[in-house]
């Protein structure tokens, strides 16, 4: 039987978010998160949605585990609702909902599926506004209670735990741009809130550690810039924007604190030092504490250098590839290659320091057709492709430990409502009703067999689907 490289221990799996399919925002003493105050904003979210129902998973989260098992899946990354656990904010935590996620967590266990738990995907209780949100430093001590309280019920079962998903994310579109809750537009809150969600990383590992041997991490997206063009301007651009969503959270988490480059850039845009942002001892914080990098990989950023102005703050631009190159359904590129080369560079600029995939996915529209089945091919396509990537990564020596898809269910999609469909499962919105996709009878193949081996390992057109052997699912 041919090999792959992946490890037999690898971590093979599926992720989602609270937020976007628990629903039941009112049940077993939940408070407003800042999600609930931003949807509330006419034109918030496309099509007027909310996430008051979703997948309804805070009530079907046994059937979603059950299908986790049925597809073979090794681990599950799921978050915790912030504001379940501490619904002000501070003070004494919600028993009701630390039960809810004791009871998943023990459901995991049986089944043989490690949880990977998430304790920030950008559901922070509406109270901590009252100082700012993340652009308050108030912040940092209240994200901390929280963890310690999560570590001090879980710790003993949960072995992976991620503090924070993506805060470029937070900053770029919660504090700068206003897109995202807490829909805040300004360029000096934007920079304190990055800051500050990566000090609330750092306090929460050390408040985590008298209660728990899991290994601790916080979850990145990461986009590789690339220059539109061989100009020096062009590299200049790449290098900027690399700076801007990369080194920016590498470089203070995982090596020497925050590149001087950027802190430049920083500065000219706000017309002030990050002195009193980003005080003495802060760095020390932060750094030197992470037991694994949580990849979030999705496409590239192909940059152009540009003037600055109002709504540009630095001298750069996105501007795509100029070449054929196929993309998903919301126009996003696909570049599986980019995410091999990503690993190589994280293994090469910060060696020993244990990856994990912990997002990867696309938006395909594919609805269930006459069979009442979902054929999505280009998911599995896209499936397939980054798996290679990620082998040929492994074969160079990079310590990939596990990979987990975005998503399993089709959800809420923050400001973009339900029209976008990223699950491996289609989810029916009306009904609550869950049917398993070819991309995700496809994937539980290659779980199965450790990843795909031999001739198998070019991605093709995934035309010819594997075997099924999934008879629950028939």
């Amino acid at each position: 039987m041919t090999t792959t490289p992946f490890p037999a221990d690898f971590l093979w799996g599926a992720a989602t978010s609270a937020y976007q399919i628990e629903g039941s925002l009112d049940a077993d003493g939940r408070g407003r998160s800042v999600w609930d105050a931003f949807a509330e904003r006419p034109g918030a979210i496309e099509g007027g949605g909310d996430a008051r129902i979703a997948c309804d998973s805070y009530r079907r989260w046994r059937e979603d585990v059950d299908i986790l098992s049925d597809l073979g899946m090794r681990a599950y990354r799921f978050s915790l609702a912030w504001s379940r656990i501490m619904p002000d904010g501070r003070g004494t935590p919600n028993a009701r909902g630390l039960d809810h996620y004791e009871r998943i967590v023990d459901t995991l266990r049986e089944k043989d599926i490690e949880p990977i738990v998430t304790l920030n995907h950008w559901d922070m209780p509406e109270a901590l506004m009252a100082h700012g949100g993340w652009a308050g430093r108030e912040s940092v001590d209240a994200f901390a209670e929280y963890a310690a309280a999560a570590s001090d019920r879980l710790g003993d079962r949960v072995g992976w735990w991620i503090t924070q998903n993506e805060p470029w994310i937070i900053q770029l579109l919660g504090y700068q741009l206003g897109l995202h809750a807490p829909g805040v537009s300004d360029l000096r809150a934007a920079v304190a809130a990055g800051h500050h969600v990566l000090l609330g990383h750092g306090a929460a590992v050390d408040a985590m550690r008298s209660t728990t041997n899991g290994r601790i991490g916080a979850a990145l997206n990461l986009l590789p810039c690339v220059p539109a063009s061989d100009s020096p301007e062009d590299a200049a651009a790449a290098h900027g924007s690399d700076g801007y969503v990369n080194r920016w959270f590498l470089d203070p988490l995982l090596s020497t604190g925050y590149p001087d480059d950027m802190r430049a850039h920083w500065e000219r845009a706000i017309g002030a030092s990050l002195d009193d942002i980003i005080r003495d001892g802060d760095e020390k914080a932060i750094g030197d504490r992470s037991d694994f990098l949580a990849v979030n990989f999705y496409t590239h950023r192909v940059m152009a250098a540009a003037e600055p102005g109002p709504d540009r703050p630095f001298p750069w631009q996105v501007v795509g590839s100029t070449g054929e190159v196929e993309r998903t359904d919301e126009g996003t590129e696909i570049v599986p290659d980019a995410l091999r080369d990503l690993l190589l560079r994280l293994h090469r600029d910060h060696p020993g320091v244990p990856l994990m995939v912990t997002e990867n996915g696309a938006i395909y529209g594919d609805s269930p057709t006459h069979d009442g089945r979902v054929h999505d091919v280009r998911r599995t396509r896209y499936l397939r492709a980054h798996v290679v990537a990620m082998a040929e990564a492994l074969e160079s020596g990079v310590p990939l430990v596990g990979y987990t898809h975005w998503s399993l269910l089709d959800n809420f999609e923050w400001a973009l409502g339900y029209r976008p469909r990223f699950g491996l499962v289609y989810v029916d919105f009306r009904t609550g009703e869950r049917i398993v996709k070819d991309s995700a009878r496809h994937y539980a193949e290659i779980v199965r067999a450790g990843g795909l081996p031999g001739d198998d390992r070019r991605p093709g057109d995934a035309q010819t689907p594997l075997v099924d052997s999934l008879g629950a699912f028939g």
